[in-house]
């Protein structure tokens, strides 16, 4: 049995309502002067440092690991629910055509089908394992990766084999845009998508995606090859409102899809049917700072009840940062969001968008996926953008390195 004792913790952000210690009208249970007990890798206690005493004495036995947090605050650790970091190739030139002023499309994703489709499997492998470590050293404990750079049965079914290497979270994203091959052949690649290349890729995938927009897929087009995946066992997620108003948002709705990506431009009725459902509507600020559109109104969304995650976008062409901190900064400044429900929204809101339980909180029953940060609260994500503030990770109760 393992077991990890954290004491002299400045502030404990468990993300539980009516948490011992914490106000009971707080949505971050945030605890003041708390401590914070592990047992083979799961959160067994948290509360008040004054009240650990008699908890220590009755569970901890043997060897324990005893960590001083001195003062400083713990987190959940961040929940990413959208990346792309399967993938080979570069596209910085792309970076510096649109900060020149060129605008943001999805026909760049092609550039990075042919690289992906040139790399090895070590090559691949070795990028994850890298974005891998370079997550957890920014506090993200628990990432999705989706395919969408191969595009071809075979090249699908590796990027979704290679990714369920390092996360149980893989969304197959094989309509991610048509394959150059199919430009003239739109049905023959949907065809191909909710045939062979879904049969090649379920079997290592949770969830399937579709970027339905503008020079991707049509709303029938993606009802089409959502409802494929999902007599396949997988779960609905989906691209929608990143480039303009369409109808994407309420074909998520309609379906019961976890997540619908990006909401940048949304309709009064894209916002009730959200607010009216439990999908969530997953924000992806990076992505406007990198390709300068407009920031998604997140104060509007939360006025109108829709839950919201928060989450990197991570990927070579439209948003090419990991950082969650980072995202939390641009949340608060761009985004109108309140340290408070930024914090939320990357943590337990990122676990509600992949339906998981077990993450995104600190409280009994949780994994022991926690953030140590040289900083006294959660505040100074925001009030210190740009500086390195994770000090230590755990990962099920284990520390992981980030140095």
């Amino acid at each position: 049995m393992s077991t990890l004792f954290v004491h002299g913790i400045g502030l404990l952000v468990t993300n539980e309502l009516g948490a011992r210690g914490a106000r009971p009208d707080d949505p971050l249970g945030a605890i003041p002067d708390a401590a914070l007990i592990v047992i083979d890798g799961n959160v067994v206690w948290a509360g008040p440092q004054a009240d650990a005493a008699p908890q220590v004495a009755r569970l901890l036995q043997g060897d324990v690991e005893r960590v001083d947090a001195g003062g400083r605050a713990i987190i959940p650790g961040f929940v990413d629910s959208h990346t792309h970091i399967a993938f080979a190739g570069d596209r910085s030139a792309e970076f510096v055509a649109r900060m020149a002023g060129e605008r943001y499309a999805a026909g760049g994703i092609r550039s990075t089908v042919a690289a992906t489709r040139g790399a090895s499997d070590e090559q691949l492998r070795a990028t994850l394992q890298r974005f891998e470590r370079e997550l957890a050293a920014q506090g993200t404990t628990t990432f999705e990766v989706k395919t969408g750079y191969g595009l071809d049965v075979e090249n699908e079914e590796r990027l979704a084999r290679l990714a369920r290497e390092v996360t149980d979270e893989v969304t197959f994203l094989g309509a991610h845009v048509v394959a150059p091959e199919y430009a003239d052949d739109r049905d023959g690649y949907v065809d191909l998508v909710t045939g062979p290349m879904l049969d090649a890729c379920a079997p290592h995938s949770r969830w399937i995606d579709v970027f339905c927009e503008e020079g991707a897929f049509t709303v029938d087009e993606a009802r089409r090859i959502l409802t494929a995946g999902q007599s396949r066992g997988l779960g609905a997620r989906i691209h929608a409102g990143q480039l303009g108003v369409g109808d994407g948002v309420r074909l998520a709705v309609e379906l019961g899809a976890a997540s619908v990506d990006h909401g940048t431009y949304l309709s009064d009725a894209d916002v009730e049917a959200l607010a009216g459902s439990d999908t969530v509507c997953t924000l992806l600020p990076g992505v406007e700072f990198s390709t300068k559109h407009p920031y998604p109104d997140a104060r509007a969304l939360l006025a109108a009840g829709v839950t919201l995650a928060l989450a990197s976008d991570c990927n070579p062409g439209s948003c090419f940062t990991s950082s969650m901190p980072f995202v939390i900064a641009l949340a608060v400044r761009e985004l109108g969001m309140t340290p408070d429900e930024a914090l939320w929204a990357a943590t337990a809101g990122g676990a509600r968008a992949l339906h998981r339980d077990d993450v995104g909180r600190l409280s009994p029953g949780a994994s022991a996926d926690l953030v140590l940060l040289d900083a006294p609260s959660h505040v100074y994500l925001a009030y210190r953008p740009g500086v390195p503030l994770v000090r230590r990770v755990w990962k099920q109760g284990v520390e992981l390195r980030v140095a």
